[in-house]
């Protein structure tokens, strides 16, 4: 079935009150590139972390800038830095509605992808929460454009007396 199709199953559903949580068993996220602009699509039961580091990996970049996002995710945990260093968080279980996202993709010391992201979503009622992302699962889709940094290279690494991981540049 044609991805769309199956997006709009699910929007068929959700209106008809079948509230089930939609779920993907594989990964469903598809990309189309232009240069160095990419644009992603992520399916119901992606989460969007984890599907970003995939990107990165698949593609093998090292920088990135995530420009913007929008869609409709649940099972949401987003937060923010308190004044002695460590992320308060905050969850936002039902589906919202992504009205912005923004960040970047780096590597650690180790190699693997980092993603760095904060987001603002409204939910049913329209009440905006924002922050920064800890997790969010894709409830209908997620559309996300990324500028991959050909020539850059940023690193995380540890930072003394925060819960986060710093930038660095080469």
């Amino acid at each position: 079935m044609c991805p769309i199709s199956s997006i709009a199953k699910v929007l068929s559903n959700l209106r008809r009150g079948n509230l089930e949580r939609p779920t993907v068993p594989r990964s469903a996220m598809e990309h189309t590139r232009s240069g160095s602009d990419i644009l992603v699509r992520l399916d119901p039961g992606e989460e969007i972390h984890a599907a970003l580091k995939q990107l990165a990996n698949d593609l093998g970049f090292d920088a990135a800038a995530i420009t913007s996002g929008i869609g409709r995710t649940r099972d949401n945990q987003y937060g923010y830095m308190n004044e002695e260093g460590v992320y308060q968080r905050r969850p936002l279980n039902p589906p919202s509605e992504l009205v912005s996202l923004s960040g970047n993709i780096a590597r650690t010391q180790e190699g693997e992808p980092f993603t760095h992201i904060h987001c603002c979503w409204s939910d049913d009622e329209n009440n905006v929460h924002a922050g920064h992302l800890f997790q969010a699962t894709v409830h209908v889709v997620a559309e996300i454009h990324i500028r991959i940094m050909e020539h850059a290279m940023m690193t995380r690494c540890p930072l003394a007396d925060f819960e986060l991981l710093g930038l660095e540049f080469e």
